[in-house]
Formats: structure tokens, sequence, C-alpha cells
């Protein structure tokens, strides 16, 4: 809640020095977007959500946010028809209506319906109503833009729960089997449960199937044989966890985006919370709008791209992940090569290890984000400096998305190849949302 608050500070101090200005020029600001997809960051980590749980939130919120500016300003069309199984979205009559200010309103409510508890975008909605008393918008055109706001996030809302996941919360659970070597087991602290080993049921937003790009086999489990790929994949993990340098722990601190993270201290187990890879990924969409000097409709056209290209990405890598069933190189190292008291860098999430589903989205939303930027765009990536993690810079998306892959290997809990692969695997899925995906006409 504090970070809210600090969230609706930051916003009223811009009102409030901008009080002679009228309503277009403050709703016209892409930062004010931007502030308010951070405001959801917030809801989002407060909801203990899984990664690949977060992406959906963040994807259906900011493409009702898009569909409000497709109809609002004639350089961009709506998604309806390029996504197979979006329905045209209607709409009442817009005369009077403010679409910047409907865009918001629709990305809030849109992003109310997939996180808890109920209303919980209610201090963000209140900002944004306040703005719009305070800059003079009249009563009239913010009803006609609430009215759209409304009309606009209940279809997309709709369409959002024939993608199954309502289903995947009752489906069957993934059986532990420790008596083959190399599949999966939860590992410490928590030793939790396999996380959604159902989602490659979900509906993709832009691939035909999960499916669609399958990934080649890990290598086969052989720790006997010091000359097979798989020994020689756990033993560099191992290696280079002996030996981290400070700088390769900075690259493991920036791209941990563990969203929960348990720490034990004692006999007392707490949960210290962070952005997830989307929410990351997020913050670095608004970082690049501002970079960018990107407006209004551009910039909420780049969170829609980036988060769809996410959270197809996770649904491709979530159908590896839960074929292969790869043990992580935490266990393999304890159990297997007598180490058993070596621990990763960072904690080792709970799902099977390849393939990395941070480096596919990653790889997808550098993809969707060069897309629309450009090819070495250069930024600085401030996201972490919250969390006391020191800022770092970026020659362009994909540079990033390679240090993400390196990332998880200095953090202990991915093995290179599986990185390598991945990357490869998250262009793949972002190029294909950049190709049927024309959002400016």
């Amino acid at each position: 809640m504090k970070r809210l608050i600090t969230v609706a500070t930051v916003i009223f101090a811009v009102a409030g020095c901008s009080e002679k200005k009228e309503y277009k020029n403050l709703f016209n600001d892409p930062f004010l977007y931007s502030k308010t997809v951070k405001a959801y960051n917030y809801v989002v980590m407060g909801n203990n959500l899984a990664p690949i749980v977060a992406s959906r939130c963040y994807t259906y919120a900011a493409i009702a946010a898009y569909e409000v500016v497709a109809i609002g300003d004639s350089r961009f069309q709506s998604l309806a028809g390029q996504i197979k199984h979006l329905p045209t979205v209607t709409f009442p009559d817009t005369a009077g209506v403010n679409f910047q200010f409907a865009a918001l309103l629709a990305f809030c409510k849109a992003g109310e319906a997939t996180t808890f508890p109920e209303g919980s975008m209610k201090d963000q909605l209140s900002i944004l109503d306040s703005i719009a008393k305070e800059s003079g918008m009249s009563s009239e055109m913010k009803e006609a833009s609430r009215k759209l706001a409304d009309s606009v996030s209940g279809q997309i809302i709709t369409w959002s729960k024939g993608d199954n996941y309502a289903q995947t919360r009752t489906a069957p659970k993934y059986e532990i089997k420790t008596d083959v070597k190399a599949r999966w087991v939860p590992t410490p602290p928590q030793y939790a449960q396999a996380l959604e080993p159902n989602w490659n049921k979900i509906r993709p937003i832009v691939m035909d199937s999960a499916s669609q790009f399958l990934t080649p086999r890990p290598p086969a489990f052989n720790l006997d044989n010091k000359n097979s790929e798989f020994y020689k994949w756990v033993m560099e993990v191992k290696n280079a966890g002996d030996s981290l340098t400070d700088e390769q722990k900075h690259i493991a601190e920036l791209w941990d985006d563990r969203g929960n993270r348990s720490i034990v201290e004692g006999h007392v187990m707490f949960t210290a919370k962070k952005f997830s890879p989307p929410g990351h990924w997020m913050n670095i969409v608004g970082i690049a709008a501002q970079t960018g000097k990107a407006d209004f409709s551009t910039t909420v056209a780049a969170y829609a791209k980036t988060a769809i290209a996410g959270f197809d990405a996770f649904i491709q890598c979530w159908d590896e992940k839960y074929r292969s069933n790869l043990l992580r190189p935490e266990t393999a190292i304890n159990n297997y090569l007598g180490y058993s008291e070596w621990r990763p860098y960072l904690q080792t999430p709970p799902f099977p290890e390849y393939t990395c589903g941070h480096s596919t989205v990653s790889a997808s939303a550098a993809e969707a984000l060069t897309d629309i930027f450009g090819d070495n765009f250069a930024y600085t990536d401030t996201s972490e400096l919250e969390f006391g993690v020191k800022n770092r810079s970026f020659t362009s998306f994909r540079q990033a998305a390679i240090e993400n892959n390196w990332a998880r290997f200095y953090g202990g809990i991915h093995y290179h190849g599986s990185c390598i692969v991945s990357n490869e695997y998250g262009r793949k899925v972002g190029a294909l949302v950049n190709e049927r995906l024309k959002m400016k006409k």
C-alpha cells in the first residue's frame, strides 16, 4: 500500500503543477499511462501470482486499453480479426469521449477482473477521476469516456474467460516420481509443488497452439560419463556458481524477478516480494516509451504488444517444461554429484528446468519492443532499484534478453545450453507476434 500511495502522490503532483493546463494535455501524457501500469504492477505483486498468471493479467488489461486507442486514434487498428478468436469490439457513440482517459479506465477495469480483491485498482481509478475533475473535464465527457471504457473492457473480460484459465484451476497436479533420475522434483527451501503444469492448455493469443514451436530435446540424462553433454551442462553451472564475480552477481540479481522468494532464518520462513518477469518487462516498456519520447497511443500499443508476446512465450515454454520435466541443476548437483550442501546463488523456482521461462519471455518481449522502437535502442533499466539492485544499461532490447540468459546461468537455476535454446524460441514467438499483429495502419 505504501508504494501505491507513492504513485498517487507523484500523479497528484503532476496534476497540481498543471492546474492551468487543459485536461487534454494531462491525459495525453504517456507518463500517466506508465504510472497506471506501474500501480497495477504493485497490485499483481501483492497478489502473489505466479509469473505466468501475472502475464495473463497484464495482457488482458493492456489489450482493453489498446482497443480504446484503436477506436479513437485513426493511426491504429483493432486487434479483432488479427487475433483470430477475438470478436469484433463494438462500442457506443463516441461523441464527447476523451479517448486517453477512457483507455486508462479500460486498463484499470480489465486489470481488476484478473486480480483480487474486488476493486483492486480503485485507488488508481480515484486518482484518475480526481485529475479529470481538477483539470476541468466536464461531467458529460467523463461519463461518455466511462461508458466507452466499460463497454470495451467488459467485452475483453468476457473474451478472456474463454481461455481455459478457470478450467485449469482444477486440473490434475504434477506427479512427483523419485524413481526417474532425470525428472524434476521439488527443491529447497520450500519444496513447493510444481507451478501450473497445465498452462499449455491456456488459449494462446497469437500462436496457433502451445506446441507450434517445438524445441529440440534436452541432452540425455547422464552423469556417469564426464564427457556427456548433460554432465558438462551440470558442471558448468556448479563451476560458475563456485566462482561468481561481483558483476555476475549483479547480472543475476537484476534479472532475478522471483515474485515470491522464501527467506529462511532459523526456524522462521517468510516471503520477500519483487516484480515477476512480465512485471519487469512492463517496467522496461515504460522506460523505453519515456526514453524514445513515444506518444500516448504508441505507448499503449507497446505495452499491449509486449504483454501479448510474453503471454504466448510462457505458453510455449510451459508446454515444453512439462514435456521434458527436466530436473534443476541444484537437484543434479546435490543428489547425483555428491555436493549435498551446494546451493545456487538465486533461489530455484518450483517447476521443471527445460526450457527457461525468463529467457523465453525476455527474448519474445525484446522482439516486440524492437519492432516498435527499433534495434540499437539504448536505455537504462531502473526497474530493480527500489529493491536494492543497481541499474544496468543496454544498447538494445536483444542485448538485455541475451544478458538474461547469463543471469539465469549465473544464478545457478538454469543450464546455459537451455537458456540459449530458450532465447531462440522466444525470438520465434516474438517474431510471430510482430508478423501477425499490425497495430498501425
